[in-house]
């Protein structure tokens, strides 16, 4: 830009009228006075960066420095001081304690699961700020009782690969106990995973409602028992996933069951409805938090701990095993990866199954030599042992694999066993995980004990989640499928894709020595010679197992095949490949009265 002023400026007056034009204009400004053919004065004009970081369309000139050298204001500094502070967390007196308790700081895990550039951002760093800064005219002098973030920390990351939503106690904080602006933190992240259909993960250590503060946050329409109402509506859209890295009493113990999958890391994890003092005031039992919720209560007896992590970075491998079954909402379809052949060769299968029913072995030799290596992934080991639950791939495509374990009292579904198996089909069930059945089972067990821990109650859930479970379905007939088992094992009446066979395997209402004792007993006890009697018991055994064998079944349709066992990989492969996708209705209803 060349200006041209009246004959007589001065220098001076030449060089203020170029740097005040150079301000407003994206060029250089050349002053000239009067006729004069050189300037009197060039100043270049400084660049203003757009807000997408260019220069708004206009071009400098060439030489121009772009540079902006405009760095953080006083108030600016002042902002990053308060969240330095922020993020130091609690009392120096509680950070140093987790280290005695094998515990990271709460930032510190955030950094062990997502990594530095992982975390995508945060939500809430300032809340309850100006209850506690020392800065802030509503805090008393030398008061240390620091509240960053009102002890709960919620935002969104990177995990795997994956965008997730998480939330971490802040066990610093008064024992990473909820309260006001906490809770609306929570509710916050809970009601945006819904509109995002994004994986929620929990890392839990709390202590629980924050009981001197409780007016606020705990009976209102939007306090903490609006938690586990999202969570119910969170579930079957969205996986939650919980790990447990401290004692979770009270309201706090109820994420970790609302969750679809629980880990309790060992020597520092425990959940229960009440704390062991508040135990021994209301009953006069005497009991330490171990023995009353810790890791092998919850993965043992009640069922609610998915897997036992030994450490910090085991829950975190964990996680990141299990996550990659999930897809991220039950809109989408879980992720695939590259097949890889079993572990075992499938030329073994057939003998490793006992020619005789009721002779034990391990389901998981069958497996290893059905599913891709390195794929087999239990949940739930220690609890109802006599039927496995576990995610797999065949081909690179995940399944949830429901199977009897002879191993365990031969396979016979107990109540614990069954009301794990039908939790997991519904899991399944909620996030397009196809199902196969492996039944080789005696069927439900009969007997008091089993009456009074609700066999019945518990048995109809499991039947009833593989009657309404929507997924494909295989099911494998590998050995016995007596009584009510064969239909809680996915049997040709609950519209599996297919039923197969393997050439042991045998479908009845009762195994042989049941059968015969209870339809010929008085017939046998009417023969007098030992031999003979003997002899008839064998006759009757035959052919009762002829009636029943496998390929009686095949013969009469009952079931869709029999399979050599060395192919049965390649038929579940084929067949979970061509039924991928399909789509199956239930009848037009609200919901089923049976969970």
């Amino acid at each position: 830009m060349k200006v041209r002023i009246s004959d007589g400026a001065t220098d001076e007056e030449a060089s203020a009228i170029a740097e005040a034009l150079a301000q407003h204009v994206r060029d250089e400004v050349s002053v000239f006075v009067g006729d004069a053919d050189s300037p009197a004065a060039v100043r270049e004009s400084p660049v203003v960066p757009s807000a997408t970081g260019g220069d708004s369309g206009a071009s400098a000139t060439e030489g121009t420095d772009t540079t902006d050298d405009l760095g953080p204001t006083e108030r600016e500094e002042a902002l990053w001081k308060e969240i330095e502070d922020i993020e130091l967390g609690g009392p120096e007196k509680y950070k140093e304690r987790l280290e005695e308790q094998g515990k990271l700081f709460v930032r510190d895990r955030l950094d062990l699961w997502f990594g530095e550039d992982g975390q995508l951002f945060e939500d809430g760093k300032f809340a309850n700020f100006d209850a506690w800064h020392p800065d802030s005219p509503e805090v008393e002098e030398g008061n240390d009782d620091r509240l960053p973030g009102d002890g709960l920390l919620t935002g969104a990351a990177e995990f795997e690969g994956r965008e997730v939503h998480y939330m971490a106690n802040d066990f610093t904080v008064k024992a990473g106990s909820m309260a006001e602006k906490g809770v609306e933190k929570f509710l916050r992240m809970q009601q945006r995973a819904l509109k995002t259909g994004k994986p929620v993960l929990y890392l839990m250590d709390s202590s629980g409602g924050r009981i001197d503060q409780q007016t606020g946050f705990f009976a209102n329409r939007e306090g903490i028992g609006k938690y586990y109402y999202n969570h119910s509506m969170l579930s079957g859209r969205v996986p939650q996933i919980c790990v447990l890295y401290g004692p979770c009493i009270a309201g706090a113990a109820y994420t970790p069951v609302f969750a679809d999958f629980t880990i309790m890391v060992r020597d520092m994890s425990a959940m229960a409805i009440a704390s062991p003092r508040m135990v021994q005031m209301v009953t006069g039992e005497d009991i330490e938090l171990e023995e009353l919720g810790g890791p092998d209560v919850h993965a043992r007896e009640s069922g609610s701990a998915d897997l036992v992590a030994d450490d910090e970075e085991h829950a975190r491998e964990l996680v990141a095993d299990l996550i990659s079954y999930l897809p991220d909402s039950a809109d989408d379809t879980p992720p695939k990866s590259e097949g890889k052949p079993p572990v075992k060769s499938p030329e073994g299968i057939d003998s490793i199954v006992p020619e005789k029913p009721n002779k034990g072995y391990d389901m998981t030799d069958l497996i290893d030599r059905v599913v891709d290596e390195d794929s087999y992934f239990e949940l739930k080991p220690e609890y109802g042992k006599e039927i496995i639950t576990a995610f797999a791939r065949i081909d690179g495509r995940p399944v949830g694999i429901v199977a009897n374990q002879p191993a365990q009292r031969a396979g016979a579904i107990f109540p614990d066993a069954a009301e794990k198996a039908a939790e997991f089909i519904w899991t399944c069930d909620a996030y397009e995980v196809p199902l196969l059945y492996l039944c080789d089972t005696p069927g439900f067990m009969a007997g008091s004990q089993v009456e009074k821990d609700a066999i019945l109650e518990k048995g109809k859930k499991f039947i009833y989640a593989t009657s309404s479970a929507t997924v494909p379905k295989q099911t494998v007939v590998v050995r016995k499928a007596y009584g009510a088992g064969i239909y809680a094992m996915g049997g040709p009446a609950y519209d599996p894709e297919s039923v197969l066979g393997l050439p042991s395997g045998e479908i009845a209402i009762m195994g042989p020595e049941a059968a015969i004792n209870a339809v010929y007993a008085r017939k046998l006890s009417e023969i007098d010679d030992p031999e003979e009697r003997a002899e008839m018991e064998q006759e009757l055994r035959e052919e009762y197992r002829e009636d029943i064998d496998v390929h009686r079944m095949a013969s009469e349709v009952v079931i869709d095949e029999i399979v050599p066992p060395s192919t049965l990989r390649t038929e579940l492969q084929n067949r979970f490949a061509f039924y991928e996708g399909i789509e199956k209705e239930l009848p037009d209803k609200k919901h089923g009265t049976i969970l």
